[in-house]
């Protein structure tokens, strides 16, 4: 069942289906999401100016099986993507020492989940995580899963690594709830990151809990919702089984990507002039304020991996 695409994994996904896409300036104009970010600077660059030597990598991988005719997820399909997506983050030729390079095995490791009810971090991608973190020699009483209680669980307080994973939405007030926003926990007081569309949630990255500690970000981009209204709105309408995740180590570049393929997905089903949720400046202001990544796509190597059938982005 699964060697359609991951068999062998590598190979087939390097040579048949790896679809690598540098995101130029141009390509990001479209659907408006440079005026979205605001990188106006970008966008009066010359298309014949010279490209950073390095760029902030974030792979996107799909597999036509990762959920099943009933939407339930497949745990052997969504450990192989992340397998496949962390090898060709960090260039490695097996699972495990690309983890080996995230982590020590003296490590503590949170990963920073996500329980909004209606549409939590798949428990399949939490146990994935876990899983490689243990081959990579991590202990298993050093790692902890928490959403809500991570300023006083024991693992996160003492954690010397952080693993961010959630599904990406929309989200009324941010524009959108990807990696960046997923932090939110961390912060003493959530609705004091709540003004101006949440403008400040890339200064929860440098909290002491949190600064220098993020090793990977996993936005599950499995069964993401493109609309909502409110702050609990919620409709199986506006969730489609998209089966990818959007896998780096720049939360920011992370959830530019995300926000495109949300942007593209409105765009489709809601119409030309709506396809942008509330604005999700948050994702710039982290790169240009804060400093915790890049939302400038001329500095984002995007990979795409296996599935290829309406990528969208």
């Amino acid at each position: 069942m699964l060697g359609r695409v991951f068999a062998p994994p590598t190979d087939s996904l390097r040579n048949e289906v790896n679809m690598k896409q540098v995101m130029t300036r141009r390509d990001f104009i479209r659907g408006t999401t440079f005026a979205v970010l605001g990188t106006a600077a970008a966008v009066g660059a010359s298309q014949d100016s010279p490209l950073p030597a390095k760029k902030s990598r974030v792979i996107l991988i799909r597999h036509p099986e990762a959920l099943d005719e009933n939407s339930q997820f497949n745990q052997e399909v969504i450990q192989k993507m992340l397998d496949e997506a962390l090898m060709k983050l960090l260039d490695q030729g097996d699972p495990v020492a690309a983890f080996r390079l995230l982590v020590k095995p003296d490590d503590i490791v949170g990963i920073k989940s996500n329980v909004w009810s209606y549409l939590p971090t798949p428990a399949q991608v939490e146990k994935a995580i876990k899983r490689r973190l243990l081959d990579a020699g991590v202990k298993e009483e050093n790692i902890g899963i928490d959403d809500h209680n991570v300023r006083t669980n024991p693992i996160f307080v003492k954690s010397t690594a952080l693993i961010n994973t959630r599904p990406v939405r929309t989200h009324y007030l941010a524009g959108m709830s990807g990696c960046i926003k997923n932090y939110i926990m961390f912060g003493e007081s959530q609705p004091a990151y709540h003004p101006d569309n949440c403008a400040a949630l890339g200064s929860l990255f440098n909290l002491p809990q949190v600064k220098g500690k993020t090793r990977l970000n996993v936005l599950c981009a499995l069964t993401p919702q493109y609309h909502g209204l409110g702050p609990h709105n919620f409709s199986r309408r506006y969730v489609w089984n998209y089966k990818g995740l959007i896998v780096g180590q720049d939360p920011v570049a992370v959830d530019t990507i995300g926000l495109r393929l949300i942007m593209a997905k409105r765009g489709k089903e809601l119409g030309p002039g709506r396809e942008l949720p509330p604005v999700p400046k948050h994702i710039q202001i982290a790169d240009t304020k804060y400093g915790i990544g890049t939302s400038d796509p001329q500095k984002i190597e995007l990979i795409k991996l296996g599935w290829p059938d309406e990528v969208m982005i």
